[in-house]
């Protein structure tokens, strides 16, 4: 099967490592979108895309495109990608902004399941979680215990009031970055959170460039633990800490520690090192491999890498598409569904319900879309008491 051809959502950082990435695995790049008219020519004339458009039908409806990545704000996601998929277009793309937008997305990659559909959590192809995946169901560190991680970096507010300013928009570390590390520990350990407790602060609410009467709301510093279910190496579950700090300057921390009954497992940026109980020390198990291709200051080299390994999955699994005629047995199984980014979006929201209430509160899936006027018939029913 050949390669189809590529519209792109976006004109971030991400955006402008991806199309290179795509270009060098054989993919032909088509059509750009962007915000503003503006801001995709500047973009397609540096990255050499032949059509850019700030109208979101005239990517979806272009000819030659037949995947569409999406990299725009979490509050614009859902209804890019259910239209995509509505008019017979793969989809990659980003996370959504609330649990009803990732349900009504799982709606649709069901209602199409001859389309490919995932979300674009790219650590999971990161070698390093990769191998250190391999090796927990072989049984590594025995039964897994206790996931503990921590990501440290510098501050994720772009340089203007955007939505990564505002927590109603999907702005803030709980939501850019713990999003993906609730996905990747669901992957490593096979199994899912049951109950959350967490907190979430702002200390950054004014800066320099964003002041007067505007002030940021989402978060840069967040703690949440995750009691998850048995695991396919642990019947009595596991304890999950998560620690996301962005008012750190200076070099990243991306540090995903697991450990078990006879010994751990920690990948440190993009190395992965194991020890098992009793040895003298730690063992390097998978070295960074280096990086070839541009630096982007705003990506994080783990993500980086892993956004490079995963645009290699989607060009063998749609070389080989044709002879499996199903996207779950080729390399780009391992990708997040859209079911998975309902589940780490509920997780997401629990998260932030026991930032408010100080309690430890109860995962439940969405299993059909909330009625809306539901929270209005209980208001009208208290009153009438």
């Amino acid at each position: 099967m050949s390669l189809p051809g590529v519209g792109v959502f976006g004109t971030g950082s991400t955006a402008r490592v991806l199309v290179p990435l795509l270009k060098a695995e054989g993919f032909e790049v088509h059509a750009l979108w962007g915000r503003s008219e503006e801001e995709a020519c500047c973009l397609a004339k540096e990255l050499s895309i032949p059509f850019h458009t700030s109208r979101s039908d005239d990517v979806l409806l272009h000819q030659d495109v037949d995947l569409v990545c999406i990299y725009i704000p979490p509050s614009m996601t859902r209804q890019i990608a259910v239209k995509a998929l509505g008019i017979g277009k793969n989809v990659v793309c980003e996370k959504a902004a609330t649990a009803v937008d990732s349900f009504k997305m799982v709606t649709a990659a069901r209602y199409y399941p001859q389309l490919l559909s995932i979300m674009g959590n790219t650590l999971r192809f990161l070698p390093a979680f990769v191998a250190m995946r391999q090796l927990l169901v072989e049984g590594y560190v025995g039964d897994i215990q206790v996931c503990d991680v921590r990501v440290y970096g510098p501050s994720l507010l772009d340089q203007s009031y955007g939505w990564t300013c505002e927590e109603l928009m999907g702005g803030g570390g709980l939501h850019t970055v713990g999003s993906a590390i609730i996905d990747l520990l669901s992957y490593l350990t096979g199994a899912r959170a049951h109950r959350v407790h967490g907190l979430l602060r702002t200390f950054v609410q004014q800066n320099g460039l964003i002041r007067g009467i505007r002030r940021v709301t989402s978060d840069d510093f967040c703690f949440f633990q995750m009691l998850m279910g048995g695991t396919r190496s642990s019947s009595s579950g596991v304890c999950c800490t998560v620690t996301l700090n962005f008012n750190m300057p200076g070099s990243f921390v991306h540090e995903v520690m697991v450990v078990g009954s006879t010994g751990r497992l920690v990948a440190r940026g993009t190395e992965l090192y194991g020890q098992r109980n009793g040895s003298k020390g730690e063992e390097l198990l998978l070295s960074d491999s280096g990086w070839v291709g541009p630096e982007v200051k705003e990506m994080p080299l783990p993500h980086l890498q892993g956004l490079s390994s995963m645009v290699k999955a989607l060009r063998q699994s749609f070389q080989a598409h044709e002879e499996r005629r199903s996207w779950a047995r080729g390399p780009v199984a391992m990708a997040p569904t859209f079911e998975d980014g309902l589940y780490v979006q509920t997780v997401v929201e629990a998260v932030k319900r026991s930032s408010c209430s100080g309690e430890w509160e109860c995962v439940e899936i969405m299993s059909q879309e909330p009625d809306p006027n539901h929270n209005l018939c209980e208001a009208l029913q208290r009153n009438k008491n």
